[in-house]
């Protein structure tokens, strides 16, 4: 029981956090609208929850987007303690998920492999 607990809790707040990026609500010029929540992984006690975030631009882009939200933690946070009316609302913590953007560079090279098959000799 307590695990689906912790995977609504989860939804909620990757639903929340990416209401706040979209919406331009994150001050920080780090932070752009380009950034997406993949997960969240939120502990047994709703002590901490792990944000993992991606985004299809550079990983260099990726690194000041992940740097800017850890720093407006303590502001989402808040946002989403206001929101979500929890009891205890977890710390975030943000980590980079290279996942989009190898999605993104997987389906790049199957076009120029499907292209160099189209192509006669």
């Amino acid at each position: 029981m307590a695990e689906y607990r912790l995977e609504r809790v989860g939804h909620l707040m990757q639903e929340k956090i990416g209401a706040l990026i979209v919406e331009g609500k994150i001050k920080d010029p780090r932070v752009d609208s380009f950034l997406t929540v993949t997960r969240i992984e939120v502990s047994r006690d709703l002590g901490y929850a792990d944000v993992f975030v991606s985004s299809y631009k550079t990983t260099e882009g990726l690194k000041k987007g992940v740097a800017g939200l850890n720093s407006a933690a303590g502001f989402i946070q808040s946002r989403l303690a206001r929101d979500m009316h929890i009891r205890v609302t977890p710390r975030l913590r943000f980590h980079e998920d290279p996942g989009i953007r190898a999605g993104f560079e997987m389906t790049q090279k199957i076009k120029d492999l499907t292209r160099e098959e189209k192509q006669p000799e």
